[in-house]
């Protein structure tokens, strides 16, 4: 409040419009991120005809990128100045019509007959604007709004649970819908088609646009984050982030997360339909694991978070869907409903830590401020996307590169050894995954229960 008055300005308090209008940001992020991890694979194996390490060698290719344009929009974000509409919420508008029209750029089956050549370069160029470029200039300042929407840890830790609601949703609207859409039926068999999944892409991306616009119009930035004017001193910057433990311990957390849970979507859409033969199945598995999120997660994460700490719960949580695929593997149910209890009861354990990881990054930048004395919301957030995309690259390129391993191409979809093998490694991959993710929370990421409130504590102590 002390910073509202500095300011002369009534502004509402936070509430349900803040949450409502986050919870909308990500599900616009998701509309072609989770279309993007759980399909683009399949879609330019199945459809193009491109291999699978092919498209593993792209997506892992296009985080050189990332590295420059993440920290670059970072930068770009915190040297802004302050709009009437906020520091963060102006980038929405701009450029959600961008990320929308190169995500579905991405999925134009029409191409299926081109050179391979053509088809791999096609890939790889919308690829990179997508997620290299526009995805970048929307969800770094996105994600760095959070810390300028409200200042009380409790509201960030339900904004965090509100996000990942967006996220489920979307989810929810993909993997539930996609497969009955985007799958027909030849020989008994269900065979993804290319010109469903193009008209897909293009509904996602006008839902993506919707969904941005509703974020920027129910958001409210309270917390004055004025332009960072300090000349750039790239050794300090490295030299800040590279010591900075906590960033480094949720970085490792995040790519190690993500390359657990999108190894579970990516080979969803392999698993149901080439190892059981149903594509509702994969359908269902979504529908439960949504369901999960919105019923289990989303309810008790923030108030387990309260009691026991974000860290703590985290770390719980992780090795608890870890358990539950290795039990899987040695269990091998032969029904696929089966299975997708399997995956829903893992997806519970990944999901406490996914809800509240986005209310984690705020703990690690305050943390920042009390030790350097810099509020740096852009970069630390754009180093986090950075980390994520690592995630997103090496998820993509091990399950391409694994299913080469076990023999998958377009013909031998249905070899049943190669379904063994897709079976196996829809197991090994997310446990591995969530088993690291715990191991980098205890031992690198430092910010415990206590911590956390000692920070909050100072920093509102020199905001007076």
């Amino acid at each position: 409040m002390a910073n509202l008055e500095k300011q002369g300005a009534a502004v509402p308090a936070f509430g349900m419009k803040d949450k409502l209008g986050y919870m909308f940001g990500d599900f616009g992020n998701d509309f072609t991120f989770i279309l993007s991890s759980s399909f683009m694979l399949k879609f330019y194996t199945d459809v193009m005809g491109v291999s699978a390490e092919i498209v593993g060698i792209v997506m892992m290719a296009a985080r050189l990128v990332d590295a420059v344009t993440d920290v670059t929009m970072g930068q770009i974000v915190d040297r802004s100045k302050p709009t009437k509409d906020g520091k963060f919420k102006p980038w929405l508008k701009r450029m959600c019509g961008p990320v929308a029209i190169a995500s579905f750029l991405i999925y134009q089956s029409a191409f299926a007959d081109m050179a391979y050549g053509f088809k791999v370069a096609w890939m790889a160029v919308t690829y990179i604007l997508w997620g290299s470029i526009f995805y970048t200039s929307i969800n770094i300042p996105y994600g760095s709004m959070a810390s300028a929407v409200t200042a009380d840890p409790k509201e960030r830790a339900e904004l965090s649970t509100w996000r990942t609601i967006g996220a489920t949703l979307a989810g929810l609207a993909i993997g539930v819908g996609t497969p009955l859409v985007a799958y027909v039926s030849v020989d008994g068999k269900p065979v993804l088609s290319g010109s469903r999944m193009t008209m897909i892409a293009g509904v996602f991306s006008i839902c993506a646009i919707v969904c941005y616009l509703l974020c920027f119009q129910l958001v409210r930035e309270r917390i004055p984050v004025e332009a960072n004017s300090q000349k750039l001193d790239i050794g300090r910057l490295v030299s800040s982030l590279f010591t900075n433990r906590a960033l480094l311990g949720i970085i490792a957390a995040a790519i190690l997360l993500l390359v657990g849970m999108l190894g579970m979507q990516g080979m969803a859409g392999f698993v149901f339909p080439n190892y059981y033969g149903s594509a509702a199945a994969q359908s269902a598995s979504s529908m439960a694991s949504s369901a999960a999120m919105l019923l289990v997660c989303a309810p008790l994460a923030s108030g387990l978070a309260a009691k026991f700490g974000k860290k703590e719960l985290s770390i719980v949580s992780c090795a608890s869907g870890a358990a539950v695929f290795i039990l899987c593997l040695f269990v091998r149910p032969s029904n696929p409903y089966v299975y997708v209890v399997f995956f829903t009861a893992a997806y519970i354990g990944l999901g406490f830590f996914n809800t509240v990881i986005w209310a984690m990054i705020t703990d690690v930048i305050d943390d920042a401020e009390v030790r350097n004395g810099i509020r740096e919301d852009g970069t630390i957030y754009a180093v986090y996307s950075f980390a994520r995309k690592l995630g997103q690259a090496a998820s993509s390129g091990m399950t391409g590169m694994l299913l080469g391993l076990v023999g998958y191409t377009k013909e031998t979809a249905y070899d049943p050894e190669v379904t063994l093998g897709i079976f196996n490694l829809s197991c090994i991959i997310p446990a591995a995954g969530l088993i690291a993710v715990a191991l980098a929370l205890a031992f690198i990421y430092p910010l415990n229960k206590a911590r956390v409130e000692s920070n909050v504590a100072e920093l509102a102590r020199r905001r007076k």
